[in-house]
């Protein structure tokens, strides 16, 4: 394993962790806890460390918040499409804005659209219907993709961004 491989898991493992901890702040929806700190990493993942990183950091994030009762099985699709989506948009197109629109439209929309049935089939949710998450899922997201246009930017202002990208990419 080389220097910057290990580099890019110490940083995935504190983000992990910042998901995690920052968990317990929640916007409890429709049933549905959502964490806008989650969101406001998947984005920070997605830019520095690239989609694969932000997928595997999404899972991780909801596997830990589950097992310690911090979260709810709709942690699984919403976190790890955002972060998926999120990365290969800002890949395609090397703008924050690009990461920012992939959070919000795959959290929001694709990974509420995917917890009905992780709703419906493994929470025993009979009544959510399709679209049931997908106000909460927003709101949440929102809030946590312009936490991330915060934090970025301020990395961007300082140069610390430029020297975290040189570092891990």
């Amino acid at each position: 394993m080389n220097n910057k491989s290990i580099r890019k898991l110490c940083f995935a493992g504190l983000l992990v962790a910042v998901a995690v901890i920052g968990s317990l702040l929640v916007i409890p929806v429709f049933g549905a806890k959502c964490p806008p700190v989650q969101h406001m990493v998947n984005v920070t993942a997605a830019v520095l460390l690239g989609p694969g990183y932000a997928l595997g950091m999404g899972f991780a994030a909801a596997l830990i918040r589950n097992l310690l009762g911090l979260g709810t099985l709709l942690a699984f699709p919403g976190s790890m499409i955002g972060a998926l989506l999120s990365g290969l948009a800002y890949r395609i197109f090397p703008k924050l804005s690009a990461a920012y629109a992939g959070e919000v439209f795959g959290t929001g929309v694709l990974g509420a659209i995917a917890s009905y049935p992780v709703a419906a089939l493994l929470m025993g949710n009979s009544t959510a219907a399709l679209f049931t998450f997908v106000p909460s899922f927003l709101a949440s997201t929102v809030v946590g993709a312009a936490v991330s246009v915060l934090v970025l930017s301020a990395l961007k202002r300082t140069h610390v961004f430029s020297q975290l990208e040189g570092t891990l990419r």
